[in-house]
């Protein structure tokens, strides 16, 4: 009889799909305990090839994946809600989970090499030591999480937070599906009418402000409340957007970190003026910020780049943003040269950084019925100070 695999839940259970991939991890981490005796009975036999390239194919992309999954949403989101108790223990597990990703990365690059001479047929030495250190801790990683973190997670994440955690995940493996297209667009219409904004009771400070409707953001959940459009303009001042992701703000201005040169850092470069954008649906909500560039010192670059995972400071140093390569698999070679030549410790890149927008004019919308918006606008003054007044909307 054939018995069918279990199929896998939907991302409309993100927790269950995590412990999905647990289970097929641990299955990977079976095949290559198998191999062991295999490999001394037979050798690099048909079978052993194609069991080490099953392995190799799913630690290579779906084990990462999976990482990430938790390196950038499960666990950032669970330290955004947790509290008391749960936080304390998220404190406590969080940053060994984190380092235990690095060494099983680690760990993976010696085993990747083994597995692949066996799975070409080149050679069949598979090390029972790196084995057996690789299963055992992945083994003990995955029995933690799944003994406190998914627990944690089910408990105190809210529907709207699952479904969030979901369609990050499914947005990273390139699988979730557009709401609407084509004609329908025209169409697409929403009144709004959630809050007002009143000139009288805006804060002083714009950057007050900010932060007020931000940690707002923060609480109703909104989808990645630190994303914002950066627009700066090109040598013939044709204007260019993309999203990044701030990383700081306070009373010096807004900061993010890019390759100083990619096609944005070339253009603040020649033109230091740029405008932000926020945009926060949730809360029928922007924020226009617009205002001179600068580099950050190279001590909060440097800072900022030694608190990144392992494998975005690395992927920093590999890329030559925004310039053209000649396929996939280019940029996969330059990533992993510069994997084995800077292993654990790479350095910042010298053209890689912050910059920090120093606004000089901040206007706050707020969505109201009929298309009749509440708009404030923040000027900076010469002598430092700030204006605000009400525009149409």
């Amino acid at each position: 009889m054939n018995v069918l695999p279990d199929s896998a839940p939907g991302f409309d259970q993100p927790i269950a799909v995590l412990k999905h991939c647990h289970d097929r991890i641990r299955k990977q981490l079976a095949t290559m305990e198998k191999l062991l005796p295999h490999l001394a009975a037979h050798g690099a036999d048909e079978q052993a090839q194609q069991a080490a390239a099953a392995v190799i194919k799913y630690f290579d992309k779906a084990a990462h994946l999976h990482h990430e999954d938790e390196e950038q949403d499960l666990i950032p989101m669970l330290q955004a809600t947790a509290q008391g108790d749960d936080a304390a223990l998220l404190a406590q597990l969080a940053p060994g989970i984190l380092d235990e990703h690095r060494q099983m990365d680690a760990m993976w690059q010696g085993l990747h090499e083994q597995l692949r001479a066996i799975a070409d047929g080149s050679a069949a030495l598979l090390r029972e030591n790196d084995v057996r250190r690789f299963v055992d801790t992945y083994g003990a990683h995955m029995e933690r999480e799944e003994g406190h973190i998914a627990p944690m997670a089910k408990r105190i994440f809210s529907a709207a937070q699952m479904a969030q955690l979901g369609q990050a995940m499914q947005l990273r493996r390139g699988i979730a599906v557009p709401v609407s297209t084509g004609d329908a667009v025209a169409g697409l219409r929403k009144d709004y009418g959630q809050a007002t904004l009143d000139e009288d009771a805006v804060a002083d400070d714009p950057f007050e402000q900010f932060n007020t409707w931000f940690e707002q953001a923060l609480k109703a959940e909104v989808n990645e409340p630190n994303a914002m459009s950066v627009a700066t303009v090109d040598e013939r001042e044709r204007p260019t957007s993309r999203i990044v992701l701030i990383k700081q703000y306070d009373a010096r201005g807004f900061t993010w970190y890019t390759n100083y040169e990619s096609q944005k850092g070339r253009q603040l470069a020649a033109n230091p003026h740029a405008a932000l954008l926020f945009f926060w649906p949730e809360l029928e909500r922007q924020v226009r910020i617009e205002g001179r560039v600068e580099r950050t010192a190279s001590e909060e670059s440097d800072k900022y780049f030694h608190s990144r995972p392992l494998k975005s400071r690395l992927a920093a140093i590999a890329s030559e943003q925004s310039l053209p390569i000649l396929n996939r698999a280019a940029l996969e070679d330059n990533y992993a040269a510069i994997a084995r030549q800077f292993g654990e410790e790479p350095p910042r890149p010298l053209n890689w950084g912050g910059f920090r927008l120093v606004p000089e004019r901040i206007e706050f919308w707020q969505g109201r019925r009929s298309r009749f918006h509440d708009r404030i606008v923040y000027m900076l003054q010469a002598d430092g100070s700030w204006t605000r007044q009400r525009l149409q909307p």
